[in-house]
């Protein structure tokens, strides 16, 4: 097996060159298509890369589940990304039965059914930055003027925010997935997030609306504690708008480098579902997700991963797997759709993915259809990629027309 990574500005287990996995991933992949890595938070992990060992590790919730160390398999429990050990309402933390009890609960306001009532909001939304859009007049900065607000908005309707409340909700919410703001910085807007979510479910518990929330209480009252329900809240906040957010904004860069497809996305309606999955799996804008822990001896890519050990992946090496799909390097919109694992896998796979997927179709050919010479106000080799973000994205995208 391959010795340890090099140390390195960025974990190999979400290392990015561009739009591609970081060269040596890509090796890793071809070579052994596991290693053993150090990670930012203390103990060594395996990586795996290739896309069917990424999809049976994911898929098995009883051998491998959340973890942080040996303590985690008959002990208290901690979490990577919430040292604090708050985990309620997390379902990306849990474990079942947790997870099993929340899902359930939260799977029916996800379905492709109810959220086709959110869409006709969707297109006004994405309307309404559209036509802002044209009056600000080129150049204009796709990411902040497009790509961010539209998912937030939408959020803010899935939520039940009010409108008065909407500018400051969007001001802070963008403010807290900008990773260079100071340390005390983003503890503060933690802290008012945290604030304003937990008024958002004392005024869902007085009176319940038609938003998520208030179904959630409506249908569950007596199972959900008022802290599960916050959890709820802020993972959709954040998982719901940062992904959404630097698909678009990637997405739309993507388009632009590959004309031929751009044409296809604004004007052949049929295939814009295809597409997006083309672009979910080509683009790959959550690299990994939280290490899970073995609970037992398994067997996996010709390693033995022991009881205790961490297992991190790299989804984007695993979507550009050659044992996936022919020529995956290659962008194809028009490609039959793969079982990506870009909204993840098993118990963990993406809950808000009929969401997701919604915006996407929406707000990509409205955005080409109005603006049918869109292109780059500045040199392709000066956009700059979000290579430090949690999310892979873009830092701004100026565009012209």
């Amino acid at each position: 097996m391959s010795q340890p990574a090099p140390p390195n500005d960025q974990p190999i287990s979400t290392r990015r060159t561009g739009f591609d996995p970081a060269p040596d991933v890509a090796a890793l992949r071809s070579r052994d298509g596991i290693t053993r890595i150090r990670t930012p938070f203390g103990p060594s992990a395996w990586l795996l890369t290739r896309h069917a060992d990424v999809r049976r590790m994911l898929g098995d919730a009883d051998a491998f589940r959340n973890g942080w160390g040996p303590e985690d398999l008959d002990g208290a429990r901690r979490d990577p990304r919430q040292l604090s050990g708050e985990r309620s309402g997390n379902l990306l933390a849990l474990d079942p039965p947790d997870h099993t009890r929340l899902r359930r609960m939260l799977t029916p306001e996800f379905t492709v059914r109810r959220m086709r009532r959110l869409e006709p909001r969707i297109v006004e939304i994405v309307d309404e930055h559209l036509d802002a859009l044209e009056r600000h007049g080129p150049p204009a900065d796709l990411v902040a003027e497009y790509a961010l607000p539209i998912p937030s908005l939408v959020i803010c309707e899935l939520l039940g925010v009010p409108p008065t409340d909407r500018p400051e909700f969007q001001e802070r919410t963008n403010r807290q997935l900008d990773t260079t703001l100071p340390e005390e910085e983003k503890v503060e807007l933690s802290r008012q997030s945290l604030a304003y979510m937990t008024e958002l479910v004392a005024r869902a518990r007085q009176d319940p609306g038609e938003d998520l929330l208030g179904m959630l209480i409506r249908d569950h009252d007596a199972e959900l504690s008022n802290a599960e329900l916050i959890g709820i809240g802020n993972l959709l906040l954040v998982a719901g708008h940062e992904t959404t957010s630097n698909m678009l904004g990637l997405g739309t860069l993507a388009l632009l480098r590959h004309p031929e497809q751009l044409r296809i996305v604004r004007d052949e309606p049929d295939r814009v579902p295809g597409a997006v999955e083309e672009l979910l799996r080509w683009l790959s804008v959550v690299g990994s997700g939280s290490p899970r822990m073995a609970t037992r001896d398994v067997e996996l890519a010709g390693a033995t991963i022991r009881r205790g050990d961490l297992v991190s992946f790299n989804l984007p090496a695993a979507n550009r797997d050659p044992e996936l799909l022919d020529d995956p390097e290659l962008l194809d919109v028009t490609r039959s759709t793969s079982p990506h694992v870009g909204f993840g896998h098993g118990i963990h796979h993406c809950i808000g993915a009929p969401l997701a997927r919604m915006e996407m179709r929406i707000a990509f050919p409205a955005l080409l259809r109005r603006f049918p010479q869109l292109r780059l106000a500045i040199p392709e080799d000066e956009v700059a990629f979000a290579s430090d973000h949690a999310i892979y994205g873009l830092e701004e995208l100026p565009v012209t027309w």
